[in-house]
């Protein structure tokens, strides 16, 4: 069975919608790097993404799929958070792991956004 990118990114978005922070952190290689463009952040590890996680499925949590779209190597999801749309770049490895992410608001306001 090959792996499937558009599945794994919108897994990755119902475990955020479900705050389920197990969940994301497996979704994650071990030496994965998340990049907040809201927030102008790059975490690795466990722990950094643990806490980071925990504040962003409290501070902002996601609600609804936007769009997705297949990604060179990866998927582009966006996703409502509050009132701002925010877009995620995954990129996986050969496992299906998450290995990078990349997030932002599509528009520069990011009061509420990522």
């Amino acid at each position: 069975m090959s792996f499937d990118a558009m599945a794994a990114a919108v897994d990755w978005l119902d475990a955020c919608r479900a705050g389920d922070i197990e969940a994301l952190l497996e979704m994650y290689a071990e030496d994965a790097v998340v990049s907040c463009g809201c927030d102008e952040l790059t975490i690795s590890g466990r722990d950094g993404l643990r806490a980071y996680w925990a504040a962003r499925l409290r501070e902002r949590p996601a609600t609804e799929l936007d769009d997705l779209q297949p990604s060179h190597g990866g998927t582009l999801i966006s996703y409502i958070s509050g009132k701002t749309v925010v877009k995620a770049l995954l990129s996986f490895d050969a496992a299906g792991k998450i290995k990078t992410l990349s997030c932002g608001p599509l528009q520069q306001d990011c009061a509420s956004s990522c």
